[in-house]
């Protein structure tokens, strides 16, 4: 067994792509991110290595273990581990590394040498490619010992762009614009700039098929709705210029409710000059405790500990005074003007106890401990770099209820009048300083299961690390929760946030998400590896599960490493670390308990019944009419841009091929049963498509080289849609044979409209308009045979209204009046004169929906909708709700696990949808509503 406690030291951090920090979707699916099962790629060889587990949809394996190779001494540990793969190129397939893996970095523990390198494909970084080569050193000879990672094989595409970059910054806002707000209209915003910017990075490669190039474009600013901060990062197509991956790029402790914020930009923090001290203060729990502070120029003693790092590099675990800065400051970059929490004296008093800040500074040096003393390692960098934390954010000037780790520095929210500051409790604050450990040796992106894994790390160690330090046995009931402190009156169980022994979580609880939520369910799924992790370390003893796993982390995992990746790392750092036999077997155990077992994500059952399968898009939604559906679909392993197909709702025949496979991404497509219209994204320009469901030519209806386009609709040949700028929003319609389109507002700059229905030669919108003085919102009726307009009475004043919907008899929207119920919304309808306005949903009744979506049969109105609940989980992800249209009834449509997205109405009851249950995104439908779902 290798001793655990020797220095680790780290050298190289150049080659880093600034993509691969937040990289994302790899998998086939591209709304949803699952593990893609090991397939039967290229045998090994003839005399295998005794234990190679083979790479999916690559022919280089995932893990190979149990090595003792030899490798050059005498080189540096990045050329003696590209070497190696060079000379076993049989195994590897890997045909030039010393060209197309570029070192990353190289940990150095005791013997034993970990090298990570970055794959690059002709010369442009591959999103998430790394390989890892572990080595050891002994008496002048070095050897492989094992290597593991992820390095794809069957990269093809050219590497020059087609889009100028421009064009990709533009289009990557207009996606997160959105995504953010493109299912209602605000007033909010109304008469406000775009509060968005694009910021374009390189090329990235992201690794599908034969690989699709994209432009890196990091979106920051603030939701024009809500004012929260916003950091997404979007990779545009370099060849069709769609928006083919984007997500939020911060790690918070729980799921936010809002879009998450903006990175922080590494900086320098001010800091004091005086020699350490010893002072105190008193943890939120009433505990006093000592405290490493300094003695500051003006004589105030400051949160600032030099004596951790005093012998190393000298840096500093501090601990910053925010109660003065909000969250969008805070991740903007270093606040201005922000100073460490002082004291007049050595002991630090109430406020400071109040805020957080004894708790957070007490308890950050009781990390950065358990780190050094069990892990041998020096700060969240492994080199001894400054630790900073951030006490008392608020949000908009209200209470923030949530801590994150943005790549430099902890940040803890106020608080509120149910929960303490989020440094409360040791066991975040482990989390969050996790975090960084994290990224600084796997980097799992942070999204999807990868993201999971990120989540499940995070709270292994914090829940360690409390657990330790408070010497609670692993046996005590209340061992495994995370967050249990937090609360100011609720007893620990209920207010834990998580608990990793809850007996029940496995893969077959496992819920699909898009990355609009919860980044593809980072939070939601975490518990199921994380409870097989804390199963372990109950079973096999505290101190050797914690090496197994750091072990895993720091030299076995690789970015985009899912469930069953990080299975085989833990096993083989276990094997490593000397535990075979029957401690194994118990490793084992804890995973097939938690359903964490190859091929698990093919034992997810659905209800509805399967239409279109494996459609391997994002955010293009689906509709339906005239007894057919249509969605966009790409290839089985995601390379090609999006087709647009049409099918029989009943299911019967083969789906047909619309759109022309030309290299441009088909997208937002609808159909009324004879015709079907779509957009096409091209290099320079959109395009608006038609083509007869029967067949015939392919009609460009609209074309725009500045304009963004969604909101397609079609009935009986009149086409309506939106067209969005980056400051502008309008609905305008086509008829046959027109050669420009109608805006229904006139186009005027102050008006937006948006959110468009089409049905029995009406077409129904919302509209904010100024009025008064002030801007109003509402929704307004076209009847396109007349060109009358009118507005619908109100009832009262919304904020906020969604997605309408009309039949023969009724128009239908979403209205939000009340922002401050959580979201809650109402389900309204008014007749088609505009008179007779009612909720068939009230905002403010019991079980009012978050919605977010409406489609409408001439009996039935279906939503999109959300519970109005504080707790993630399956029965508050996007499900189809169904109602009568006098909303006397309303029913679940389906019970499937996981969201569902883009409800299409046809007859009757009968919806069609993307469904997500089973990892991947399928069209699905039902001809009725499943009722209640248990």
């Amino acid at each position: 067994m290798r001793e655990p406690s020797t220095p680790s030291t780290y050298s190289g951090t150049s080659g880093i792509p600034a993509g691969a920090r937040a990289a994302a979707l790899l998998a086939a699916a591209g709304l949803l991110i699952t593990a893609v099962p090991a397939s039967a790629a290229t045998p090994p060889a003839a005399e295998p290595p005794a234990d190679v587990i083979p790479g999916a949809r690559t022919a280089t394996p995932a893990l190979v273990d149990g090595l003792r190779e030899k490798a050059d001494a005498e080189a540096s540990p990045a050329d003696a581990a590209r070497e190696h793969l060079a000379a076993k190129e049989s195994r590897y397939k890997i045909a030039e590394p010393g060209r197309d893996l570029a070192p990353v970095q190289t940990l150095r523990r005791g013997a034993d040498e970990t090298v990570r390198l970055q794959q690059r494909h002709k010369g442009v970084p591959v999103l998430g490619g790394q390989y890892v080569v572990r080595m050891e050193t002994r008496g002048g000879e070095r050897v492989v010992t094992g290597t593991s990672g992820k390095y794809f094989t069957d990269l093809t595409t050219g590497v020059e762009p087609a889009v100028a970059k421009e064009v990709a910054v533009r289009r990557a806002v207009a996606a997160t614009l959105r995504r953010l707000g493109g299912h209602q209209l605000s007033r909010a915003g109304a008469g406000k700039t775009t509060p968005l910017r694009g910021t374009a990075g390189g090329l990235v490669v992201i690794p599908r098929g034969e690989g699709v190039l994209t432009y890196h474009v990091t979106v920051r600013g603030t939701d024009p709705a809500t004012g929260a901060p916003v950091l997404q990062q979007v990779y545009v197509d370099a060849r069709a210029g769609f928006p083919v991956l984007q997500y939020s790029g911060i790690k918070t402790f729980t799921p936010p409710k809002v879009p998450a914020g903006t990175a922080v930009r590494k900086a320098d923090a001010p800091a004091d000059t005086g020699a350490g001290a010893v002072g105190s203060g008193t943890l939120l729990n009433g505990t006093k405790v000592d405290l490493n502070v300094s003695r500051a120029t003006d004589g105030r003693y400051v949160m600032a500990d030099r004596v951790r790092m005093g012998e190393g590099s000298k840096a500093a675990l501090t601990t910053w005074d925010a109660r003065d800065k909000d969250v969008l400051e805070v991740l903007g970059g270093w606040p201005a003007g922000l100073g460490e929490f002082g004291s007049p004296g050595a002991e630090f008093g109430e406020d400071a106890t109040d805020s957080g800040a004894v708790d957070a500074h007490w308890a950050a040096g009781q990390v950065y401990d358990y780190y050094k003393e069990h892990h041998a390692r020096d700060g969240l960098d492994g080199r001894g770099s400054a630790v900073n934390s951030l006490v008392g954010v608020t949000q908009f000037g209200m209470p923030y209820v949530n801590a994150f780790w943005d790549g430099t520095k902890m940040v803890y929210g106020s608080g509120d009048s149910e929960y303490k500051p989020l440094s409360a409790d040791l066991d975040v604050v482990g989390h969050e300083m996790t975090h960084g450990v994290v990224e600084n040796t796997a980097n799992l992106v942070y999204a999807g299961q990868s993201g999971a894994l990120n989540e499940a790390v995070a709270d292994y160690f914090g829940n360690a690390i409390d657990v330790t330090r408070s010497g609670m046995a692993m046996d005590h009931p209340d061992a495994g929760l995370i967050g249990e402190d937090l609360c100011r009156s609720a007893a620990p169980r209920a207010c834990a946030l998580r608990d990793l022994n809850d007996g029940a979580t496995t893969s077959k609880d496992f819920l699909g998400a898009t990355f609009g939520t919860d980044n593809g369910g980072v939070h939601l799924n975490s518990t199921i590896f994380s409870g097989a992790l804390w199963d372990m370390r109950q079973d096999l003893g505290a101190e050797l599960a914690d090496r197994i796993v750091y072990k895993a982390l720091t030299e076995y995992m690789t970015p985009l490493d899912g469930f069953t990746d990080g299975r085989n790392a833990v096993l083989a750092a276990a094997k490593d670390l000397g535990v075979t036999g029957q401690r194994l077997n118990t490793a084992k155990r804890s995973f097939n308990a938690h359903g964490v077992v190859a091929g698990w994500e093919e034992a997810l059952g659905v209800d509805s019944d399967l239409l279109f399968g494996k459609l391997n898009i994002t955010g293009t939604g689906a509709q339906a009419g005239g007894g057919w559906w249509t969605v966009a679909k790409s290839n089985d392993d995601g390379t090609e841009p999006y087709s647009v197909y049409a099918g029989r709702t009943n299911g019967k025949g083969a789906p047909k091929l619309v759109s022309p496979n030309d290299g441009r991404y088909h997208v937002y497509p609808a159909t009324d049963g004879r015709t079907v219209v779509w957009a096409a994204y091209g290099a320079a320009s959109v395009d608006i498509l038609s083509r007869p469901i029967a067949g015939g030519p392919v009609k460009r209806l609209y074309s725009s080289t500045t304009t963004d386009v969604g909101g397609l609709r079609v009935d009986n040949g009149v086409t309506v849609f939106e067209t969005l700028g980056l400051f502008t929003r309008h609905v305008v319609h086509l008829r046959p044979g027109d050669t420009r389109p109608t805006y229904v507002d006139g186009g005027d700059d102050d008006v937006l409209t948006g959110l468009p229905s089409i049905a029995h030669g009406r077409i129904a919108y919302v509209k904010l308009y100024p009025e008064g003085g002030e801007h109003r919102l509402g929704v307004e009726l076209l009847d396109l045979r007349t060109g009358r307009k009118t507005m619908t009475e109100r009832l009262d004043e919304p904020q906020t209204v969604g997605q309408t919907g009309l039949n023969g008899s009724n128009v239908f929207w979403l209205t939000d009046e009340n922002t401050a119920d959580d979201g809650r919304t109402g389900i309204r309808r008014a007749n088609l004169d505009g008179t007779g306005t009612y909720d068939i949903s009230a905002e403010y009744k019991p079980g009012a929906l978050i919605a977010s979506d409406l489609t409408v049969s001439e009996t039935a109105v279906t939503v999109n909708a959300v519970l109005p609940d504080t707790a993630y989980r399956n029965e508050t992800l996007p499900k189809n709700w169904q109602l009568t249209t006098d909303g006397t009834r309303k029913e679940r449509v389906s019970c499937n696990r996981g969201e569902q997205l883009a409800p299409a109405a046809l007859e009757g009851t009968q919806v069609v949808w993307i469904d997500g249950t089973t990892g991947w995104t399928n069209l699905v439908t039902r001809t009725r509503p499943a009722g209640r779902c248990g």
